[in-house]
């Protein structure tokens, strides 16, 4: 998510709106995701929905097209991500432009990657482990080496083998029923010791 929309005073689920537009968009730049299924997806009513479209495009960060039929009803809407580039221009020497270009584009490519990762609802440490993990690499980033990746089925998958992992270790039976020995044992030992004394 640009530093512009993290930062601005939109409401903190306008903003996650936008992140969501942003993945739904992809290499098209605008998707044609209803106000009903951002409504179902947040579970919230259209009417929230419809007011954090209207915040997010009176700042200039989504574009709204509305195709209409002749009876002006709603057919098609088009939303689509505003792309405001603020970076500073500096000048690069020619022998050195391929390598910054290389560079440059892995940072925007992790910076979107993990732009999208964060749009989901998990708990922070998990997300942070998974993108460091699929972000390993030089070149190429181990999520672009696979040939297929999707974030969220991947971070499904993610969450599962980490609560799996996470999971305390159970005792065996054999254990389980060599601590309850030495639990009768301390007690036996404790009523032994209250009754001499």
């Amino acid at each position: 998510m640009p530093a512009e929309v993290r930062y601005s005073s939109l409401k903190p689920n306008a903003k996650l709106l936008y992140g969501e537009i942003t993945a739904l968009s992809g290499k098209l730049g605008y998707c044609y995701a209803t106000n009903n299924y951002f409504a179902e997806l947040y579970g919230v009513s259209k009417n929230t929905v419809s007011r954090w479209l209207s915040e997010l495009n009176k700042l200039g960060f989504i574009n709204i097209e509305v195709e209409r039929n002749e009876n002006k009803q709603v057919i098609k809407r088009k939303v689509g991500i505003v792309k405001k580039d603020n970076s500073p221009i500096y000048k690069i020497s020619k022998e050195n432009n391929t390598s910054i270009n290389n560079t440059s584009n892995i940072n925007i490519t992790k910076e979107k990657f993990i732009s999208e990762v964060m749009t989901f609802d998990y708990p922070k440490d998990m997300l942070e482990d998974f993108v460091n993990y699929w972000t390993e690499g030089k070149k190429k980033m181990r999520y672009q080496k696979q040939s297929t990746f999707e974030i969220k089925l991947r971070l499904l998958r993610w969450n599962k083998n980490n609560k799996s992992w996470n999971k305390p270790q159970t005792m065996s039976k054999i254990h389980q029923h060599l601590q309850k020995n030495i639990n009768v044992k301390e007690k036996l030992l404790k009523q032994l010791k209250n009754e001499n004394n």
